[in-house]
């Protein structure tokens, strides 16, 4: 349960420095989303996963 709860803090902490250092990165970003196609966002959203599952396997083995 600590290693969970260290996950989700460490995704506070990410996601409180983008909206503190580049808050107007994020609304552009933002205003373009719609714009993206739903099958390549789902594409992102995919490799995303694969990419932080094979990560966390390598680092916990």
């Amino acid at each position: 349960m600590s290693d969970f709860l260290t996950g989700i803090a460490f995704f506070l902490i990410i996601e409180g420095l983008v909206y503190a250092l580049a808050p107007l990165v994020l609304v552009e970003m933002a205003k373009r989303l719609p714009h993206i196609p739903e099958q390549q966002l789902r594409l992102f959203g995919l490799v995303s996963v694969v990419i932080g599952v094979a990560l966390v396997w390598m680092v916990r083995g």
